[in-house]
């Protein structure tokens, strides 16, 4: 099995942290998001561990809330001594009606409008993430109307390539995201940001990209940054306490990709910091690192129900399922890759080659293609695995489909975090 939260019972079902995935999908219906708590919380735990153990104090994990956003999931952050990276006032909200501290938030953004800033402000916001000039210029004076001296990052991009895809590198120099070290304007942005009355610049931030499986990435991003530091503390006199590597370590979608050994990661990256460092005889900094699908992506199974086989003589065969792209729009966005099981028939024999497709008017409407299932029957459980990051956050309404539930599991239990929409939802904000 590709994680161990999941297993196979006496009656051949699927289970997810010890519950019987029919079960779920009976009791709660179908498609359904299945969220394993204890498996949050253990990879949680990997990171809050290893960034005590490895790097300066007051360095922290923030979870990236653009890969799951829900407000029953903020208690568990914090319990388990996560900041939290949020991007949008709607992120920040959430994060607040759980019960999460304003003060750990960092609020990112490449186009934070009056209102976000104001809101943000007014929240109590911890610290932003500044992107560019504009923002610079209109956090500063914001933040003087409110007499508030206002903590910052300042976004700069490296120019790494992780080669990952493109669409999810954002460490390259030509990219929306952050001002370039090459081209030396983000030495422009510090000058101006230092210089600013209203705002407190901690250090940096930068986002190479995601589903990065080694250190070295991060090692080389490291040093372009402490390179562009040592610069700045001459140039400027300003000294960098705190550095944000961004997020990106990334998780097995199938059993093809490689087995991510993240503490290991995080302490070679620290020898490498701190190597750095003293080869340049620069204070180390706190550093926040800032995982998202790392913590929940695995945590996680989509459950749908089968309608049927449509084989096309001389072509290939499709599963349909009461789901798909509203749902989990990353095959069709990027051709992501994912491990299909049938929930409820898992001892039988996997011979049947065919494509899950959902139930949208759209061809590129695809869960997976060209997998090998028991050959499904109308209703047969259908489980996707890995969802936990980028599905219920992408999900949407296209076609005035309604979003499913989502179910938290732990000791044995289930709750429900999320309920299934409604078609009066669908229709509540309509005048």
């Amino acid at each position: 099995m590709l994680y161990d939260n999941l297993a196979v019972n006496s009656r051949g079902h699927l289970t997810i942290g010890g519950l019987d995935a029919v079960d779920l999908a009976d009791r709660f219906g179908a498609p359904l998001y299945v969220l394993d708590e204890d498996q949050v919380r253990a990879n949680c735990r990997t990171y809050v561990r290893a960034l005590a153990d490895y790097m300066p104090a007051g360095s922290y994990p923030l979870f990236a809330g653009k890969a799951l956003c829900f407000k029953g999931l903020y208690p568990v952050l914090e319990e388990e001594g996560m900041g939290a990276d949020v991007v949008s006032p709607g992120e920040i909200y959430t994060a607040l009606a759980g019960g999460f501290p304003a003060g750990r938030l960092y609020f990112h953004g490449n186009n934070k409008t009056d209102e976000d800033i104001a809101y943000a402000l007014e929240c109590g916001v911890g610290t932003f993430i500044v992107d560019n000039h504009n923002e610079l210029d209109r956090l500063d004076e914001m933040a003087g109307e409110r007499g508030r001296k206002q903590k910052v990052l300042l976004r700069v991009t490296p120019g790494i390539d992780p080669h990952t895809l493109q669409a999810i590198n954002t460490g390259r120099i030509d990219c929306q995201f952050g001002v370039p070290i090459e081209t030396g304007q983000a030495d422009r942005f510090v000058r101006a940001a230092v210089g600013k009355a209203n705002l407190e610049v901690m250090g940096f931030h930068s986002h190479i990209g995601s589903q990065i499986f080694e250190a070295e990435p991060f090692c080389d991003a490291v040093d372009i940054l402490l390179a562009f530091a040592q610069r700045m503390r001459e140039n400027y006199g300003f000294t960098v306490r705190v550095l944000n590597l961004g997020g990106g370590f990334g998780v097995r979608y199938t059993e093809n990709d490689p087995v991510v050994d993240i503490a290991d990661n995080i302490r070679q990256l620290s020898e490498h910091l701190k190597a750095g460092c003293k080869a340049l005889d620069y204070p180390v900094p706190q550093v926040l690192l800032e995982p998202g699908r790392s913590i929940v992506a695995d945590a996680c199974v989509t459950l749908y129900r089968a309608g049927g086989v449509k084989t096309i003589e001389g072509y290939r065969s499709y599963v349909t399922v009461n789901g798909g792209m509203t749902d989990n729009p990353r095959y069709a966005l990027y051709q992501s890759a994912y491990t299909v099981l049938p929930a409820g028939r898992m001892r039988d024999e996997a011979d049947f080659v065919c494509t899950v497709a959902g139930r949208c008017c759209e061809s590129g409407d695809l869960i997976q293609e060209n997998i090998t299932l028991p050959r499904p029957e109308r209703d047969d459980l259908i489980a996707v695995l890995t969802t936990g990051a980028y599905n219920f956050s992408m999900a949407s309404n296209y076609n005035r489909l309604c979003r499913p539930a989502l179910v938290m599991v732990k000791d044995g239990e289930a709750r429900l975090a999320v309920r299934r929409q409604t078609f009066e939802d669908l229709i509540a904000c309509d005048l």
